[in-house]
């Protein structure tokens, strides 16, 4: 991941739209490079894909996939869909924002953790399910989350 920079983020913007890509690929190729989607680009990808700001905004805000906000070193994605939940997610959501201190959506205070929401993750049958910087986590309970996050905190 990249430090956000506002040209390398213009260009990402000016070669999506050239393509004719749609909006969705644009903020993916920002999360992608920077990680999230900074405030200065919002103005750019509305005139660039002629939407409203408002629009640009809800699309990031809408799809888990994309923030605003830069994240942590690792991210943790704990799955909150319903399938999920029947089997403990819930629980290990509580478990997790206990132990770590940081609530869904947060980062730590030393940016080493963001721990997020995502409603499906694919895993079903494999509940409760999670995400670690990309990498699948399947059938959780907290041993194995204190194993996850005793990783991350050396």
């Amino acid at each position: 991941m990249h430090n956000w920079n506002d040209e390398h983020a213009l260009q990402i913007i000016e070669d999506c739209a050239n393509a004719g890509h749609v909006l969705t690929t644009a903020l993916r190729q920002l999360v992608d490079c920077f990680g999230f989607v900074d405030d200065a680009a919002i103005a750019p990808l509305a005139t660039h894909f002629l939407r409203s700001k408002a629009e640009v905004y809800g699309s990031i805000q809408y799809y888990s996939d994309f923030r605003d906000q830069k994240p942590g070193q690792h991210v943790l994605r704990i799955c909150q869909a319903e399938s999920c939940q029947a089997v403990g997610s819930k629980k290990i959501t509580k478990f997790v924002t206990a132990k770590t201190g940081i609530s869904l959506g947060d980062t730590s205070d030393d940016n080493r953790l963001t721990v997020e929401p995502v409603y499906c993750l694919g895993l079903c049958a494999n509940g409760p399910a999670a995400e670690l910087d990309g990498q699948p986590l399947a059938e959780l309970d907290e041993a194995k989350i204190n194993k996850i996050l005793s990783g991350i905190s050396s």
